[in-house]
């Protein structure tokens, strides 16, 4: 299932499979607790915006995400108080708190959409159709600006889909060779033209075929 922007972006956005390698990133699969804890879009996107830009002010997460930092801060105590973000005091200035992401990742385990709670159902709800706000905003940016990027970059980039016929077991090991193939190009060695780049990976059966 999908992670958190990665989602997020995380992760993000990956499936509830064995623990990462030490090479993979931190992530933190979700539990119906947590869950109800992060799935709010304004948290959800505070948390991957501190995930990708290091640690910030609830001032500069405000700016940054068109909210009032009295927003932010509030949901920044409360994805405190669920184990998502944490104090960065070596970036504090005066009375300035900073805050961190824990993690670089999340894990959605899809028996969450199956709790017997209809809040922890309701939240899993929420949080895959927030994760899908997020993807289609993301890509809708893009189209929006490709071409203010050069033309190197816009040959790099793909919006593709594909149509295969799969057992649910072929489809968990594609999902999962597609995730150690992503995994295998991170920490590459940094050149000039290094930018970060963001792969959205959507995959479901269709009916009636």
């Amino acid at each position: 299932m999908p992670e958190e922007p990665n989602t997020e972006e995380a992760n993000t956005e990956e499936p509830n499979t064995e623990e990462p390698s030490a090479e993979e990133p931190k992530v933190r699969t979700l539990d119906a607790r947590s869950l109800r804890g992060l799935a709010h879009p304004l948290r959800m996107r505070m948390l991957a915006a501190l995930r990708r830009g290091g640690p910030a002010t609830a001032s500069q997460l405000a700016e940054r995400l068109g909210e009032s930092s009295g927003a932010t801060s509030y949901h920044l105590r409360q994805l405190a108080a669920h184990g998502f973000v944490e104090d960065a005091p070596e970036h504090g200035k005066g009375r300035e708190r900073w805050w961190r992401a824990v993690h670089d990742g999340t894990r959605f385990d899809e028996q969450l959409l199956y709790d017997e709670d209809p809040a922890t159902r309701g939240a899993a709800d929420l949080f895959l159709h927030e994760l899908a706000t997020i993807h289609t905003q993301e890509l809708s940016t893009w189209l929006g600006t490709a071409l203010s990027w050069s033309q190197d970059w816009r040959r790099a980039s793909e919006v593709s889909d594909f149509t295969l016929r799969l057992t649910p077991g072929q489809t968990l090991e594609l999902i999962r060779k597609m995730h150690d193939l992503i995994n295998s190009y991170r920490d590459l060695p940094p050149s000039e033209d290094t930018k970060t780049v963001r792969l959205h990976s959507h995959v479901f059966p269709r009916t009636g075929e």
